[in-house]
């Protein structure tokens, strides 16, 4: 019995990795439906080779710093309880290698190809797994301090604030210290708007992250005994209720629409595990409210050209996201309990904290020493033709 439990649950935790590897096809087509048609090859290259090296770096060094197991040993070793800690560390990276995804979507059409991959690098080997360790692995005692200043600890069940929220707050300062794609706020005042360049490419990687986020968070359970049914219904509930929420206030904006149920599923991440279906759904359309308000901020009032909306989306949605598990998975609300809104305050302040000043040394850092922007030439060719060579649909057809 004993292993079969052991098979039963590699496979569990193995299908749920396949499917958030899925997801990062989603965040290559949602990327490349948004951004005009000249930067298509390379937001499609970017996540398969930001994946590429998130491995590396999550194998070598992060898993480790977020969970002290070292795969410099044996093969037989490794290979012990049918690989679980394996696809265990291929589960989580898949939720690692989700940081660059996302903050590939904020500076997307002007950031230079090898300073992000480095950057990709230093987060996922360092900055990201240091937080991980924290949350996910009493680290430094941190979540041992939290209970006792408050009753419980704090709670992110799949990743509201670990994954989401750093990811979102680390992009913030890179979009910033980039700087606006090339005449996107001229002189005088007036937005030039950069329409998207395919919504059926933009609508398809919303989709594929949806299908894909059932993974992400009812196989964030790891065993297979732990699995739970209501964690897929708050999921499928934050969901529409972010899509509903998005239609109406984005005035039928079809990028809206779609980025609403992702609003809702970044935020229910944290508390899904807890809440009452209601909760999850209130939860999911402040979610898609926020997201609608905070792009149209920052896009067209505070001039912070995040290409994705990358910061509200992932950032905000999953800030949120912490503080509404302790706000609606409370017994008071219909949720299971044992978590507080105190603790979920902390935690949540910490993890954006801490995504902040790391967004700034790495970013900083690769500015001050070789520059992360393109330069204007580059960026008016498109990222297609300058760093791949090739643009994504030929000109004209080679006739014999």
């Amino acid at each position: 019995m004993e292993a079969l439990k052991q098979g039963a649950d590699a496979l569990f935790i193995l299908l749920g990795g396949i499917m958030v590897l899925a997801m990062h096809a989603g965040f290559a087509f949602l990327e490349l439906g948004t951004v005009r048609k000249k930067n298509q090859v390379n937001a499609l290259v970017k996540i398969l080779v930001d994946f590429s090296v998130s491995t590396v770096m999550y194998f070598v060094i992060g898993y480790s710093v977020a969970y002290g197991t070292s795969f410099f040993v044996g093969a037989e070793q490794l290979a012990a309880k049918n690989g679980y800690e394996l696809v265990k560390f291929f589960f989580l990276l898949t939720f690692a290698a989700a940081i660059p995804a996302i903050i590939s979507g904020g500076i997307a059409e002007r950031a230079k190809f090898w300073p992000q991959l480095i950057a990709t690098a230093v987060i996922v080997g360092f900055i990201y797994p240091f937080f991980e360790g924290i949350a996910w692995n009493q680290h430094f005692g941190v979540q041992a301090w939290i209970k006792a200043f408050t009753g419980d600890e704090f709670h992110d069940f799949a990743g509201s604030v670990v994954v989401h929220a750093v990811g979102g707050w680390i992009a913030l300062p890179a979009v910033v210290l980039l700087g606006a794609r090339y005449n996107r706020y001229r002189k005088d005042g007036q937005v030039s708007a950069h329409p998207p360049s395919s919504i059926p490419f933009l609508a398809l990687g919303a989709w594929i992250l949806i299908v894909g986020w059932f993974g992400f968070n009812v196989m964030s359970a790891q065993t297979l005994d732990k699995i739970s049914g209501l964690v897929a219904v708050n999921s499928l509930m934050a969901m529409v209720g972010g899509t509903i929420t998005a239609l109406l206030m984005g005035k039928n904006d079809p990028g809206f629409v779609h980025n609403g149920p992702l609003a809702g599923l970044v935020a229910v991440c944290a508390g899904s595990d807890l809440m009452h279906p209601f909760g999850a759904l209130v939860v999911g359309c402040v979610a898609g409210a926020l997201f609608v308000l905070m792009f149209t901020l920052t896009q067209n009032k505070w001039k912070i050209d995040d290409v994705l909306g990358v910061w509200p989306l992932h950032g905000l949605c999953g800030t949120w996201g912490g503080i509404a598990a302790g706000i609606f998975g409370s017994k008071t609300l219909g949720g299971l309990g044992g978590v507080n809104l105190t603790a979920q305050i902390l935690g949540t302040a910490m993890g954006v904290t801490w995504a902040l000043l790391g967004g700034l040394l790495v970013y900083g850092t690769l500015k001050w020493t070789m520059g992360i922007k393109m330069s204007p030439e580059e960026e008016y060719e498109g990222a297609d033709l300058t760093v791949h060579k090739i643009s994504a649909t030929p000109d004209r057809e080679v006739s014999w």
